[in-house]
């Protein structure tokens, strides 16, 4: 039982060091319909954010710079390339995250 258990443990432990994570600008943010768009601008490139307006974790975020973590590759809650917002002055692995959204380029 107790390997089990640390097998667990490394295996979390590896998909949270896989994360990217990077310092990203909120431009705007506003919801339309059940969507919430959120613009930012992350090393000199822009991107939407997109998140159901119902979903648990969808919030309409106020502008300013953000830790943006780049969720492995099938986890998350949609079907597309997942990433999580931190507060800036958060620890994104410890702090309370601000949303969960799909990300596209522009």
């Amino acid at each position: 039982m107790k390997k089990l258990v640390l097998l667990i443990l490394v295996l979390c432990s590896v998909q949270l060091l896989a994360a990217d994570k990077s310092l990203v600008t909120i431009k705007s943010s506003s919801a339309s319909g059940g969507v919430v768009i959120v613009t930012i601008s992350e090393a000199g490139k822009n991107y939407d954010l997109q998140c159901t307006k119902s979903a648990p974790f969808c919030q309409i975020p106020e502008a300013g710079s953000y830790w943006m973590v780049r969720l492995p590759k099938n986890h998350g809650v949609y079907d597309c390339d997942n990433v999580d917002l931190y507060p800036q002055s958060a620890d994104p692995e410890t702090g309370n995250k601000v949303g969960e959204y799909c990300i596209s380029g522009k």
